[in-house]
């Protein structure tokens, strides 16, 4: 539906411009190297002009759009490259548009350099997103479609602009951050992770029978999900005595974005190949003593 719309964007732009270059032309409005003040014919060459402007970035966007890149990498580019051209159209517009109303931009230019020290000591922060942004993206710290972790928050890159970040959890909650705070970053995409869980058996459970049949138990487990577990599952031992059972620890080393599935669907297996070789989680207990 999005790509539709920016189609029809581009196309409402470019027909709009056409029809008012003509009608501009034909009236002797619309000149090559306008030095008008503030007039109609002033006002049809800015239309015109950031009509096409609108076009072409809308024509940019809707080509970008219909890529289907597979690497996180190269998503990255694109949306960076999107947003790039947002900043580009406005600039460039409002330099043209500027001289259609006779300002001299190469005035403008020369003094921009007091201009941007100015601005500089006002929108340090700014400056310093857009900045740490690029050195972010050069040195290839994280992409779109990895998942990371950021001050307790764990979530995907959802995008990243010149001037931030944004990360949805596995909730849909959306956090945007600025490029400038993205620091002591966990990039849990660059390796496999591990879907921990642990499983209480009774305290009258034979232990080294039951261990015995674990590495066969795990096996049976990898086979029924050959494309979530990247290996069979791990039988870590006894992970502590609690007051009403013996807990044992398992993993499964899976890829991060099923770390939570991976514990899920190890959980419901372990239960169930459990209770098949006649082991049952145990209620808790309590022992009442009555004088």
């Amino acid at each position: 539906m999005k790509k539709h719309r920016a189609l029809i964007r581009i196309i409402a732009c470019a027909v709009a411009a056409v029809i008012l270059y003509f009608v501009g032309h034909a009236l002797g409005w619309i000149e090559k190297v306008p030095h008008v003040q503030w007039n109609p014919k002033a006002i049809l060459n800015s239309a015109v002009i950031l009509l096409v402007l609108f076009a072409a970035e809308g024509a940019v966007g809707y080509i970008l759009s219909l890529l289907k890149p597979k690497s996180n990498r190269v998503r990255t580019m694109i949306a960076l490259t999107r947003n790039l051209m947002r900043y580009i159209v406005i600039l460039i517009g409002i330099c043209l548009v500027l001289s259609v109303f006779g300002v001299d931009i190469i005035t403008i230019l020369a003094g921009l350099g007091i201009i941007a020290l100015i601005i500089g000591f006002g929108a340090e922060s700014l400056i310093a997103d857009i900045v740490t942004g690029m050195f972010i993206l050069i040195d290839n710290q994280y992409n779109i479609g990895d998942i990371i972790e950021i001050n307790g928050f764990r979530g995907t890159v959802t995008d990243i602009s010149v001037r931030t970040t944004v990360l949805t959890d596995p909730g849909g909650n959306v956090k945007i951050i600025n490029n400038s705070d993205m620091k002591n970053i966990l990039n849990r995409s660059d390796n496999s992770s591990k879907a921990i869980t642990e499983f209480p058996i009774p305290y009258d459970t034979d232990v080294e029978a039951l261990e015995e049949k674990i590495p066969e138990l795990l096996k049976i487990i990898r086979a029924a999900h050959p494309e979530m577990m990247k290996s069979d599952p791990v039988y870590l031992g006894i992970d502590r005595l609690d007051d009403s059972s013996i807990v044992l620890k398992f993993y499964a080393e899976v890829a991060e974005s099923d770390i939570f599935a991976g514990a899920r669907v190890l959980n419901h297996d372990l239960l169930i190949g459990m209770r098949k070789l006649g082991v049952e989680v145990p209620f808790p207990q309590f022992d009442v003593h009555q004088k």
